[in-house]
């Protein structure tokens, strides 16, 4: 059996059955460039493979490798829309704003898979929908609300009732719940990976092992500092997301980078596999703290939920996960685990995403919450718009002011209250 691993130990699930890193050698010396964008995960390669398109030249500095961060270690699951409701978007973002960003989350898996397709990236991609079940009536409720708003805007959402939502997962753990054929799976790894393979084949410079360790002006430019050179463009992105590493201090203020954990099974047998997510489907559910299970290629049952403070030290921070396990599947309680790691996942306070304008030319893209392969896949062509001079009022999801999180040193607490409350809101009904 392959070893178990954890950060800092062996490679996570997707790290040992990814398609190969392209060469990303370190930035040596300086260049110049239209754009410079700090992260090589979905935000930052899809923007810049939109940029190189458009004929903008581009340069991407990346810590480690495409990938290497959260793009690299979710779930793979590629879930389309906004997780708020239209009045609440609008009442965050006003009327206009609120409806568009509504309406963009609707095609952002569409805008996933599209890129895929296009570029022909090899990453197990399967369009076999996604599945939100629900284990208490209130979340029955707002179900129902879901689906009549996404089959308002033409879309087959549809409720699943328990019997439905038993054969569908192979689990009798919820009541029902809704589903959406159009999410689906990626190996996010290798997904990560491809974009990175498509950018440099349209002229896009990534250099790997290259952490961004200062932004500075450059006249009327910016220069991105890193231990080997520096990068002197006119526009900047930074596209870090949970990671952002005091690059710009206020932006790490006004998030809180959550530890999110997964294991995976062995690869289940011919009869398990028969009856355990038959579709293979996506499946994430409604519970504040939220669980969410797949199969990849292999047969393997891959399952997610909240994480300790830190990172992972060991199997014995996966007890949740194994809970889950048994909770969900009883017959699988026994299967043997080969893989366990964890990643960050770029929580905002209100769970929205944000693109703040933090200098005149410096754009910075954050917040999946929980949604970063079909969204961040998305934002690439209108933040490249944007870094081309569009204004930035019309983008899909509007620049909002960048506020930090009050007594932000203090994120542990805030982090353990939140989870707290969470699991105080999913038992209430």
């Amino acid at each position: 059996m392959p070893p178990v691993s954890w950060r800092g130990g062996g490679p996570s699930l997707w790290q040992a059955t990814a398609e190969p890193s392209p060469h990303c050698p370190p930035l040596a010396g300086e260049v110049e460039s239209a754009v410079a964008i700090v992260g090589a995960g979905y935000t930052g390669l899809s923007t810049a493979l939109a940029l190189a398109e458009g004929g903008v030249a581009a340069v991407v500095l990346e810590t480690g490798e495409p990938g290497g961060g959260a793009s690299g270690r979710n779930g793979g699951q590629v879930i389309p829309g906004i997780r708020h409701f239209p009045d609440e978007l609008e009442a965050a973002f006003g009327r206009e704003a609120g409806r568009r960003l509504y309406e963009f989350g609707l095609g952002t898996a569409d805008a996933a898979f599209a890129l895929i397709e296009r570029h022909g990236i090899r990453c197990d991609a399967g369009r076999t929908g996604w599945v939100q079940p629900a284990d208490k009536p209130s979340s029955m409720d707002a179900s129902r609300r879901r689906v009549e708003q996404w089959r308002r805007m033409g879309h087959p959402a549809r409720m699943l009732d328990r019997d439905e939502m038993a054969h569908v997962l192979g689990s009798r753990a919820y009541l029902g719940g809704w589903t959406l054929p159009g999410g689906g799976t990626v190996q996010p790894l290798s997904y990560a990976r491809g974009l990175a393979r498509a950018a440099l084949a349209a002229g896009v410079r990534i250099h790997g092992g290259t952490p961004a360790i200062g932004i500075e002006p450059a006249g009327e430019r910016w220069r991105v500092v890193t231990p080997g050179g520096s990068v002197v463009a006119g526009r900047i992105l930074l596209a870090t997301n949970a990671l952002a590493d005091g690059l710009w201090p206020p932006l790490s203020r006004g998030l809180l980078p959550v530890w999110s954990f997964q294991v995976a099974t062995s690869p289940l047998s011919p009869h398990d596999l028969a009856r355990v997510l038959p579709g293979r489907p996506a499946v994430s559910d409604t519970r504040e703290v939220l669980r969410y299970f797949r199969l990849d290629r292999d047969g393997r049952l891959v399952i997610g939920g909240k994480g300790r403070l830190g990172g992972p030290r060991g199997m014995g921070s996966f007890g949740l996960q194994r809970r889950m396990l048994r909770r969900l599947y009883p017959g699988l309680a026994d299967q043997p685990i080969e893989h366990g790691w964890g990643g960050q996942v770029a929580i905002t306070l209100d769970r929205l995403p944000r693109v703040h304008e933090l200098a005149p030319g410096v754009l910075a893209s954050i917040g999946c919450n929980g949604k970063g392969v079909a969204l961040c896949s998305a934002l690439g062509r209108p933040l490249a718009e944007a870094l081309s001079g569009r204004p930035l009022a019309e983008l899909p999801l509007a620049a909002a002011p960048l506020r930090p999180i009050p007594l932000h040193g203090l994120r542990p607490f805030h982090i353990a209250a939140g989870s707290a409350w969470m699991k105080v809101k999913d038992w209430l009904a």
